[in-house]
């Protein structure tokens, strides 16, 4: 997220306060990314029910939102602040939860270790409390994604998606297993290190 000091823009409001600008909340977009934090349960409920098919199409129409909902926002010039705020958060419900479910299943090749859990939710904890402090403050004008969250967003998706391929084909290929997590978790830390700098530098 790029944080702009609201004594900068003196016309704007913050980011809460601008949602209710918006001409209209219910924007393809919108209802796009509504659907991303709607099917993330429905991942959940098929992986617990061992629907692995089920499961990778519904993960794949998730991911597709993703793709989708900036593109049309920009496309029918209806971009909200509403949305701006909805889409990461629905990215983290949407990934966090299948991460999760993952984690509970005794296929080997599916194990999420612990380790990875403790990153990712960390991470989204410590990026959850910076935002709520920077809005209690009133320094929030305005929200973007950085660089590294978009990138860690597409290596979880592309991840996961490489979990169901190698299940369906019978693959096990170890190494490259372990080299995925490590990358996950490698972008995860890089785009929450770039998330504090933002802060940091928002206050020097």
């Amino acid at each position: 997220m790029v944080f702009i000091r609201t004594a900068d823009m003196k016309s704007k409001h913050s980011s809460l306060r601008h949602i209710f600008t918006d001409k209209t909340w219910l924007t393809p977009s919108n209802m796009l990314t509504l659907l991303r934090v709607a099917l993330a349960p429905v991942i959940v409920w098929l992986l617990y029910y061992a629907h692995w098919q089920s499961a990778f199409v519904v993960f794949i129409v998730a991911a597709l939102t993703d793709m989708l909902d900036g593109q049309l926002a920009r496309y029918f010039n209806e971009q909200t602040h509403l949305g701006t705020l909805l889409d990461p958060l629905a990215d983290k419900i949407f990934l966090l939860s299948s991460f999760l479910a993952l984690s509970f299943f005794h296929v080997p090749f599916f194990h999420i270790p612990g380790w990875l859990l403790a990153i990712l939710i960390g991470r989204e904890i410590a990026m959850l409390c910076g935002s709520l402090f920077l809005i209690r403050q009133d320094q929030v004008a305005m929200v973007k994604p950085l660089l590294w969250g978009k990138i860690s967003t597409c290596v979880q998706i592309i991840f996961i998606s490489w979990l169901f391929i190698c299940y369906f084909a019978g693959w096990h290929p170890y190494v490259l297993h372990q080299v995925g997590l490590m990358l996950v978790a490698a972008c995860a830390v890089m785009s929450l290190g770039q998330y504090a700098l933002k802060v940091i530098r928002l206050y020097s």
